[in-house]
């Protein structure tokens, strides 16, 4: 709600890009544990889609950012698997396949979900060097997945 205003392309479910894609990453923040409003309409306007299956069977994972370190992590990620599975997509956790997921002597972000950090209270905090590393494994996970696909 406080995000810096960024000049970034906007993707829309009818853009070419979109629909052409093997797979996907989906990253957004939590609000209260669950995807955002504007995510959420996001996949509201996908009813086409789900008549048409154009989205069966194609991967895609989540990162997310919350607020506290325990602001919702998980469960945004979770949140997600209706709206996925109605589409019929399969989703591709990190599980525990990174030793970041595990720490437990600093503040870390990260699930078996995927990747995730918090912003904190006034969102100045920025993603630490674990988090990163972990961002990273993840892209380099899902790439592994994609490529048995192939």
């Amino acid at each position: 709600m406080k995000a810096q205003k960024l000049d970034l392309p906007v993707l829309t479910p009818f853009d070419k890009e979109f629909l052409e894609a093997d797979g996907y990453i989906f990253g957004f923040p939590t609000r209260f544990g669950v995807m955002p409003a504007q995510m959420k309409a996001f996949w509201d306007a996908t009813g086409g889609h789900w008549v048409k299956q154009t989205l069966v069977g194609k991967p895609y994972g989540i990162i997310t950012s919350t607020n506290s370190q325990h602001g919702g992590q998980e469960t945004t990620a979770f949140a997600s698997l209706p709206v996925m599975s109605h589409h019929g997509m399969v989703f591709v956790p990190i599980g525990f396949t990174h030793p970041n997921i595990n720490e437990s002597h600093e503040a870390c972000g990260g699930s078996p979900y995927g990747a995730t950090t918090f912003a904190g209270a006034d969102g100045t905090r920025m993603p630490s060097a674990k988090e990163m590393e972990t961002a990273e494994h993840h892209g380099a996970h899902f790439a592994k997945f994609m490529n048995r696909l192939k």
